[in-house]
């Protein structure tokens, strides 16, 4: 009888202290909640229209590999030339479809937001003026995934650089990425995440992905060069290839590629 006691004492004790616990985890699930889209328009003013861009160089560079750099500048415009043999536009994905889909995603969202909160943003014109300072890097520092990541042997292997330089591949993803924020977040108060000491802005909140299935050490799926083995995701000027970051979708809170 008091074994039985006993049971029933412990029965109801597990009892009683089920609806508690209930309480507890609930209590535990509104503590932890999701981190929300963080990547927002702070109101302050972008750059649009004609903007001069002035490129800075520091070190020694060849003519080959200062042209990999002007041309992707020049790439940034649907009509910019092409060559004496080649039409005014490079094929889709082309830079200059990466370069629209900013003004899609970020420039046209800023110029709606003033119209309609009046907000102090808007339109930066041609007397803004966007300085580009490059200075020669070492591939194995800054050109992923042009360079062995380390992630260990079962890594994916290195790209082949499009340009057939490692280095300048490199510093024209570190480029795209300075003209992606450089007209988004010019003065610290347009669209960015995180501090704004040290934002992540529209490419670089999308480190590391440049096509779709991308994930840490795997640059996700590309175009190939059949030619040349070279990986890439934007075609040129003057016939060249490129591989441009992914640009981050503050209406979808994911990364959006060209390919």
């Amino acid at each position: 009888m008091a074994k039985h006691s006993v049971l029933l004492l412990l029965m109801a004790l597990a009892a009683t202290m089920a609806v508690p616990s209930t309480a507890i985890c609930r209590k535990l699930m509104f503590l932890v909640q999701p981190q929300p889209n963080l990547l927002t328009y702070h109101n302050g003013a972008v750059l649009s229209g004609d903007i001069p861009v002035s490129i800075l160089w520091y070190g020694r560079f060849t003519p080959a590999q200062k042209a990999v750099v002007s041309d992707f500048l020049l790439s940034l415009s649907s009509a910019a030339p092409q060559g004496p043999s080649s039409s005014s536009s490079s094929p889709a994905p082309s830079v200059a479809q990466w370069w629209s889909s900013i003004n899609q995603l970020y420039l046209s969202k800023a110029e709606a937001a003033v119209s309609k909160n009046g907000a102090h943003g808007g339109r930066g014109g041609s007397k803004q003026n966007a300085r580009v300072i490059l200075s020669g890097q070492c591939p194995g520092q800054c050109a992923w995934p042009f360079h062995q990541p380390a992630y260990g042997p079962q890594a994916p292997p290195p790209l082949v650089p499009p340009s057939g330089d490692a280095g300048m591949d490199g510093v024209v993803i570190s480029v795209a990425s300075m003209v992606a924020g450089a007209v988004t977040n010019p003065f610290g108060d347009g669209f960015y995440q995180g501090d704004s000491a040290a934002p992540l802005e529209a490419a670089t909140a999308c480190e590391g992905v440049y096509g779709k299935g991308a994930y840490p050490g795997y640059a996700g799926q590309l175009l190939v060069d059949a030619a040349t083995g070279a990986s890439y995701n934007a075609h040129g000027a003057r016939g060249r290839k490129y591989l441009l970051p992914a640009l981050f979708d503050p209406d979808t809170s994911a990364c959006s590629t060209l390919v």
